[in-house]
């Protein structure tokens, strides 16, 4: 055995770390030594040099050793350093320079500051990056990243660690959820509840007939957010908001307490820690908004409908199930042993509100492009002709996911207009990240996904909406973390089968019974204190077909 020192080229020489090394290595094998010892996340992109300034690389082990004083290590081609950000000023820091259109301003300072950069929100510090390669390293569960909840985490105003997304991985809780949740919203489940979908969505006709017969445009936001609660509201409690009951029912309180919880915790927690400690404003209300909900969810998850499950084993119970209250209540795992009762709650305010808040988004930005993107409406319309879906179909996961348009279609929105923006991780240890970037400890790093996929060194035209470009090569063989709608790794969304397959659905029958035009020409405004990005003031028309177009010819 022999021994090498090695530094970071931005880093001192003193800074050198000594290791043991086998003459007999592969250099890969070298390339995880140094980066364990130095907390290089992806060492691959390692290289060494004889010294800080020498650019010529020691491709051999047997060079690294005959290399006299310390190593000069780069990654991927760069020294170390701390990212950097704008400078801000007294007492609010950087928060001017985000809000209020943090989506445009978090992209703009990633072209000015690189491709990992630092933001300082009136005391709270986040991290964010553009980079698919830094992404898939704080998206995984490693020696390095977890999903740790801090007062500096996005989700700190509705921490809870009893339940699966609000909760850190590190615990018991999370297993358990982990372990129960998932069967209940994998795909042999969602085809349980595909028919619930169909028929959430033609319970809404009668409205927007009406809507259609007065002549009158409406909030796309608005009348997608009764759609999708409406329809979680099913799969998940059994329980049926009467949100098409007539034209001017209003929100079920529980959706709306809901929303409230989502809008004042992206208020609280986009200002420092000290803010959310305030015994009145805007925390005081979430904290008695979510005493509230969680007391309305309660009484709704006892009067769920029972189906006859009990004890029947996870995955026989997910599709057997009423919903997934019944479904959490019953279902055994491989031992005999039920979902512990005290974790319920939490978990279902998950299922429930992440499961509604997200897809009315995602819908209403997918009636957004088909009003606004030439012949976006008309190819959809064409493709469900073409493939003899009509009104009287019987939909199934099978056909949906058959359809190659309104895949491509879905999978542009969710690029370009994609709901969530900020999954969040936190540094265990102190970390070099690709590209050269080093995190201190206890910090979070924030995938920043609208950047990520608009980055133009990973997307051609990057703002063009444009669906074809999903059947190109180049888009085909594009880094596997330049797309990732549902984040990635163990603690993405487990609810993207349900999702996707409940858009294309609602999307589809929306699409063949209406044709929309947009209401005004009004520049669309996202709401930049709420959790999700959604359209806030898109007015559609939905008139009702009468004619449709003729079957392509072969």
């Amino acid at each position: 055995m022999s021994s090498q020192t090695f530094f970071l080229v931005g880093d001192e020489p003193s800074t050198a770390r000594g290791i043991v090394v086998d003459p007999k290595w592969k250099l890969e094998e070298l390339k995880r030594a140094v980066g364990l010892a130095h907390h290089i996340a992806v060492p691959t992109g390692i290289t060494f040099h004889f010294d800080a300034d020498d650019e010529q690389e020691l491709k051999t082990v047997e060079d690294v050793l005959r290399a006299s004083g310390p190593v000069a290590c780069r990654i991927d081609g760069n020294p170390v350093r701390d990212p950097q950000g704008p400078e801000g000023l007294p007492i609010v820091g950087s928060y001017y320079e985000i809000f209020p259109d943090h989506l445009g301003n978090h992209y703009r300072l990633f072209r000015k500051y690189g491709h990992v950069i630092k933001t300082t929100n009136m005391g709270r510090t986040n991290y964010l990056t553009d980079d698919p390669a830094v992404a898939l390293v704080a998206l995984a569960e490693s020696a390095y990243f977890t999903k740790k909840i801090t007062e500096e985490h996005p989700l700190f105003g509705i921490k809870d660690n009893s339940a699966i997304f609000i909760g850190d991985t590190e615990t018991e809780n999370w297993r358990l959820a982990h372990k129960f949740l998932p069967p209940a919203m994998g795909p042999k489940a969602v085809r349980h509840y595909t028919s619930l979908m169909q028929e959430c969505v033609r319970g809404s006709f009668k409205i927007f007939d009406e809507l259609d017969s007065r002549g009158e445009s409406w909030n796309v936001y608005q009348f997608m957010v009764k759609l999708a609660s409406q329809t979680v509201g099913k799969f998940a409690m059994g329980f049926d908001y009467h949100h098409f009951d007539a034209v001017d029912t209003p929100l079920h309180s529980l959706v709306t307490n809901i929303v409230k919880l989502l809008a004042l915790n992206k208020k609280v927690t986009a200002r420092g820690s000290w803010y959310q400690q305030l015994p009145f404003g805007d925390p005081a209300r979430l904290r008695e908004i979510r005493k509230i909900t969680y007391g309305q969810l309660a009484e709704t998850i006892e009067s769920a409908p029972k189906s006859g499950i009990e004890n029947l084993p996870l995955n026989e119970a997910a599709t057997k199930a009423s919903c997934v209250a019944d479904y959490l209540l019953n279902a055994v795992d491989e031992k005999g042993e039920h979902f512990p009762k005290g974790l319920i709650l939490s978990n279902m305010l998950v299922v429930t509100g992440a499961g509604y808040t997200t897809t009315s988004s995602l819908l209403s930005w997918c009636i957004y492009c088909i009003v606004t993107y030439p012949k976006m409406q008309d190819r959809l319309l064409q493709e469900l002709i073409d493939h003899g879906i009509n009104s009287e179909t019987d939909w199934d996961p099978d056909l949906a996911h058959s359809l190659p348009f309104l895949d491509a279609f879905l999978k542009e929105t969710q690029r370009l207009h994609n709901a969530s923006f900020q999954p969040g991780r936190t540094t265990k240890t102190d970390v070099v990240l690709p590209g050269g970037f080093r995190l201190p400890e206890n910090v979070i790093m924030i995938p920043a996904l609208y950047a990520i996929h608009t980055n133009p060194e990973h997307w051609h035209d990057p703002f063009r909406f444009d669906p074809d470009r999903w059947d190109t090569e180049e888009v085909k063989s594009r880094h596997r973390g330049a797309y990732m709608p549902f984040a990635t790794g163990p603690r993405s969304c487990i609810g993207f089968n349900f999702a996707l397959l409940e858009i294309k659905v609602l999307l589809s029958e929306l699409v063949y019974r209406y044709k929309f035009a947009r209401e005004g020409f009004e520049a669309i405004e996202y709401d930049p204190e709420f959790q999700l990005i959604r359209p806030l003031n898109l007015y559609v028309t939905a008139k009702r077909r009468t004619e449709w177009p003729a079957k392509s010819s072969a």
